[in-house]
């Protein structure tokens, strides 16, 4: 199945072009000028007199931020260049180049520092930062024509290859953090070099395979923390560090799409349903623990702990589209989707200048500072965004993930063209046009132009439970197929619903949430007055729409009620007193934009 490049496509207006177009005049310069400010970047001119003058140390893993950053720019550039930006990041790559060892090694923290550890330490990051690195060489090379980076990662993976490969010589053998398997398969396909996809195999296969690695876990991990409980094509639930396993399993779908290992398709399929179906919020959030930022047990998914990186959304969707390369599938397209429209951009702000790392899916004000006799205090999710964090790997990721989301939109075999999703713009490539016009997800009605196809396969989303057509179709694996039609439209019958969770999801007994199309939403305090926990939800509600410039989507209006306390702790039901409330519900993306205030996804149903 061949991806139809993100490049290839230009989104216009509409959801994702005005995304792209905040990115684009906003995150980019907001996101380096923090970086600066926090020495990322002067960090990578290795000057350890400059750092001890001015009172600072390079992280571990600033390289890979750096890098992060330069392949959203990348990205972005393939929109039209720009001298002042592209200016900004050769600076960057100068450092590098001038900093990089005669061997090949480069990482700005162990050229400095500790410099007899180097790859003596699973955890340290260094694989993750080249893997990065990597990424960003591909892009940068793609979008500009300058090999510079390219050079450099070059030259370092040969190093890498010798010495863990070759040799074996390194004192671990296999990434700490995942990452640079699936960098290392991105630059075989951009240049052809059997070596690269040998080198990102070995880390593969070798993953739950040895007996050294067990000596790199953290004290607090376990071989299921580092995806190192078994080897990859006998792995069968989401483990662990869920960004980590995230970049694992997007790397073992990768891999099996190169060499067509249906064992290792299997795997990653039977590892997306469990997360799909029993270790997944309603946002397409992963990881529900702040310990290890990792997966727990099925249906663990508390609210207002959920820890939730923003990162590990994005890389959850990741994962689905190249999931829909391997078998185009609806389940894959509607947890990318879910992921698409809420728990990953949620985590940027709408003026696109401030990031959450964490994604909660509810916030209690009262519950942050309830322990005044004690300095020690329960630890919960920021409820405002930050311009940048200590670990600040979910900025750029973001970047980059919004200024190539049309990556998700078509896949091609033959004469058959596979819509996975839904976006406004016109895609060009070799002779062929395609043109989606759209106000989706804001409603569900598409007009489709593809000229040059026997077949066309649109994906019905999961949420639609009745849509009309232009043409007749058939139904298979969640798509609709449509033969010898080049002239499209269709209507998702869009309109806001109730949803609940499986009773073994605690937390959300006698709970429910709403959702309009791809998009959950929230209650915020800012626009129900009073205490929003006292409200409910009723089950036979009616629902209004709003439209709304601000959030993209329209505001939802819902029939609830507010319950009014009878003065005492306890007392019987018939003594609260429960008034006719009309309940204000925004896209959960969108909470926390307008100050901070109470949030709730899953209100309780009457």
């Amino acid at each position: 199945m061949r991806q139809i490049p993100f490049y290839a496509t230009h989104l216009e207006g509409s959801f994702w072009g005005d995304m792209q177009r905040i990115s684009r005049e906003v995150t980019l310069d907001a996101i380096y000028d923090r970086f600066a400010e926090t020495h990322r970047f002067a960090a990578l001119k290795c000057d350890r007199e400059m750092q001890e003058r001015e009172g600072w140390k390079p992280h571990i893993f600033w390289d890979s931020d750096v890098a992060k950053w330069i392949e959203g720019l990348a990205f972005a550039l393939e929109r039209g260049r720009d001298a002042r930006l592209e200016a900004k990041a050769d600076e960057l790559i100068d450092d590098m180049c001038k900093n990089q060892l005669e061997n090949g090694y480069y990482n700005c923290f162990y050229n400095l520092y500790k410099t007899d550890q180097r790859f003596t330490t699973r955890h340290e990051h260094e694989l993750y930062c080249l893997g990065h690195l990597i990424e960003a060489a591909v892009a940068y090379y793609h979008a500009t024509g300058k090999d510079k980076l390219m050079g450099l990662v070059e030259k370092y993976i040969d190093l890498v290859d010798r010495i863990f490969r070759v040799e074996q010589s390194a004192g671990f053998v296999t990434p700490g953090h995942e990452e640079i398997e699936l960098a290392l398969i991105k630059l075989y396909r951009a240049t052809g070099k059997e070596k690269y996809l040998t080198l990102a195999k070995f880390f593969l296969e070798s993953r739950g395979r040895n007996d050294l690695d067990i000596k790199g876990y953290y004290d607090w991990g376990n071989s299921p923390y580092a995806q190192d409980h078994a080897p990859i094509r006998e792995q069968t639930t989401a483990e662990g560090h869920s960004v980590r396993a995230m970049y694992l399993y997007i790397a073992m779908a990768d891999l099996a799409l190169e060499t067509g290992d249906e064992a290792l398709y299997k795997a990653c399929d039977t590892i997306l349903h469990n997360v799909a179906e029993k270790r997944m919020y309603v946002t397409g959030g992963i990881g529900s623990s702040h310990i290890g930022e990792a997966f727990t047990v099925d249906y663990d998914l508390q609210n207002e702990r959920a820890y939730t990186e923003t990162c590990a959304t994005l890389a959850l969707a990741l994962f689905c589209q190249r999931m829909t390369r391997l078998k185009p599938c609806g389940l894959y397209g509607d947890v990318a989707e879910l992921c698409m429209y809420n728990g990953s951009i949620s985590g940027v702000s709408i003026s696109g200048d401030s990031f959450f790392y964490e994604n909660p899916l509810s916030i209690d004000l009262a519950n942050r500072d309830k322990n005044p006799s004690t300095k020690q205090k329960d630890r919960f999710p920021i409820t405002q965004r930050l311009k940048v964090f200590g670990c600040s790997c979910c900025p750029p990721n973001i970047l980059r993930f919004v200024n190539s989301i049309a990556d998700f939109l078509y896949t091609e075999e033959g004469d058959s063209l596979y819509v996975h999703h839904f976006m406004n713009g016109t895609t060009t490539l070799e002779g062929k046009t395609l043109r989606q016009t759209t106000g989706y997800p804001a409603d569900g009605k598409v007009q489709l132009s593809a000229p040059g196809y026997g077949r066309i396969f649109v994906r019905v989303p999961g949420w639609c439970d009745s849509f009309t057509a232009s043409a007749p179709y058939t139904l298979q694996d969640g798509y609709a197929c449509f033969e010898g039609v080049s002239e499209l439209s269709f209507d998702f019958h869009m309109a806001p619903r109730i949803l609940v969770a499986d009773p073994a999801v605690h937390e959300n007994a006698g709970r429910a949430c709403i959702a309009y199309g791809p998009a959950v939403y929230c209650l915020e305090g800012v626009d129900n007055e009073g205490d929003i926990f006292s409200l409910a939800l009723r089950r036979d509600s009616e629902f209004s729409l709003t439209p709304s410039d601000y959030f993209r989507l329209p505001v939802i209006t819902a029939d609830g009620i507010a319950r009014r306390s009878c003065g005492k702790l306890y007392c019987r039901p018939e003594d609260i007193e429960s008034l006719p409330r009309k309940l204000t519900f925004i896209p959960y993306y969108g909470m926390e934009n307008r100050g901070e205030t109470d949030m709730m996804v899953w209100i309780p149903l009457i």
